[in-house]
């Protein structure tokens, strides 16, 4: 349930439920410490002409503005649990752990998905830190 404060008596439309506000320790992603390197990425990037126009003003702007940290957990039920004693009551943000699926979901339907993912001659991949695994 979200809690505006200039509600009068808030209610959750869902359970009728009078929201309740707590605090909750989740985990981040340090992003203004990738912003140098972003930068140089991105002048790499941009400049081969596979991005469009809108693609790159709005990554241009989150870079002008300044990255913020970005929290990866999330208080639900559901979800790809974190593997932290201090967080074991948490998940994943769907957006975070979603690049792995694509493994995972290949992992789930062949035995033999090592044969595309792990082959250098016909796949690469590129995760945040910017190694080529």
């Amino acid at each position: 349930c979200v809690l505006s404060l200039s509600l009068q008596e808030p209610t959750c439309k869902v359970c009728s439920q009078t929201p309740v506000v707590q605090s909750s320790k989740h985990l981040f992603l340090d992003l203004p410490k990738l912003e140098a390197d972003l930068e140089q990425w991105l002048e790499r990037s941009t400049g081969s002409g596979d991005w469009t126009a809108n693609a790159k003003q709005i990554t241009r702007s989150w870079v002008r503005d300044g990255l913020k940290p970005r929290c990866i957990t999330r208080d639900l039920k559901w979800g790809t649990p974190v593997p932290h004693p201090d967080f074991s009551d948490k998940v994943f943000y769907v957006w975070f752990d979603a690049p792995i699926g694509y493994l995972s979901i290949t992992a789930n339907y062949t035995d033999q998905w090592e044969k595309w993912w792990k082959n250098p001659q016909q796949v690469q991949r590129v995760y945040q830190s910017g190694h080529t695994l």
